[in-house]
């Protein structure tokens, strides 16, 4: 394992410590073991108070969303691991401006068990919550078990959606409406070309040769579709349009949002090459690609790979979508 890091069981803490250090006008850390991320400003009253939650490891998600039109908080757990019923609750406690709060979260067990729980307490004391989870990842199960899906890399438009619809003002039941239809909407597809080290183990997440891909693999290195030789860049775009546009409907003359997205190692230079294919196939649908997003925006430690994420957009989508928002990083 080579990593920069002092100690293993230090590695989230310190991370924290040293993002809230280079970003003090955006976010501050709260509660006992210093878990939360916040807002630096605080609750915007009488706003919807948006909250998230997840395993450390795929910066920018989940706390690098925290900002103006986007999330309010964050409960952080250790890497690749379900944050604390404690921090779940005492985020959605911070981030209550008197308007209600959304939980909005990925589709894992330890999260959702977690953040079950700690909705169940503050309805008890009289707060109005509501939650959501994404599930956009398609090589996770099938369409009829889409409850059962994983949520990865189409959580950030969904953030975004709900943000915009908080940020104006939208009442509770608006903004889970909002990110409803965006959760609804979205599909993403990955494929990796290499595990990760999760620090505290100091071992790879799993083995794969040098000339092979896992098509479809989860973002913890959860069994894909397909295993077998590289492919070209060309021959796996089609493979994740041919997997997710069967299932977004009749997309010809619609108007979509596109994220290609690097797993951690995959360079800005081959998530380019993915998407000159990509763009190609579908304006050749019809298809009119708005606000292209290329980039690292859902990450797995080092993993080499990459993913794709579409988003069928109506007018409302397509407005929330291009909002302002504003958080170290990422600025629209």
């Amino acid at each position: 394992m080579k990593k920069i890091l002092n100690a293993p069981a230090a590695y989230v803490d310190e991370m924290l410590e040293g993002l809230c250090a280079a970003h003090p006008e955006a976010y501050a850390l709260l509660g006992e073991d210093r878990r939360v991320v916040v807002r630096a400003g605080g609750p915007v009253k009488g706003k919807v108070g948006i909250v998230t939650g997840g395993g450390s490891g795929h910066l920018p998600v989940f706390l690098g969303y925290v900002g103006e039109g986007l999330l309010d908080g964050c409960a952080v757990g250790n890497v690749f691991a379900g944050p604390r019923v404690a921090d779940c609750q005492l985020a959605m406690r911070q981030c209550d401006g008197g308007a209600g709060v959304l939980a909005l979260y990925g589709n894992y067990g330890g999260d959702r068990m977690n953040f079950d729980m700690a909705q169940e307490v503050l309805e008890l004391d009289g707060k109005e919550v509501a939650a959501l989870r994404v599930a956009d990842d398609v090589a996770s199960a099938p369409p009829e078990q889409r409850d059962k899906r994983r949520g990865v890399a189409g959580l950030v438009l969904v953030y975004k959606v709900a943000g915009a619809r908080a940020a104006a003002g939208g009442s509770l039941a608006e903004v889970t409406a909002a990110a409803k239809k965006a959760a609804d909407a979205v599909r993403s597809i990955g494929v990796a070309l290499t595990p990760c080290v999760v620090p505290e183990s100091g071992q790879a997440t799993f083995e794969i040769a040098d000339d092979e891909v896992e098509f479809g693999m989860g973002i913890h290195g959860e069994p894909g579709i397909w295993r077998g030789k590289l492919r070209t860049a060309d021959e796996l775009a089609d493979e994740m349009l041919d997997r997710l546009l069967p299932e977004l409907g009749d997309t010809r003359g619609s108007r979509m949002a596109i994220l290609v997205n690097s797993l951690g190692a995959t360079p800005a230079e081959e998530l380019y090459i993915l998407y000159r294919h990509l763009s190609k196939r579908l304006k050749g649908l019809g298809v009119t690609l708005v606000m292209p997003l290329v980039g690292r925006y859902a990450t797995s430690m080092e993993m080499a790979g990459a993913s794709l994420s579409l988003m069928p957009l109506d007018d409302e989508l397509e407005a929330l979508l291009q909002a302002p928002a504003d958080c170290p990083f990422w600025k629209v």
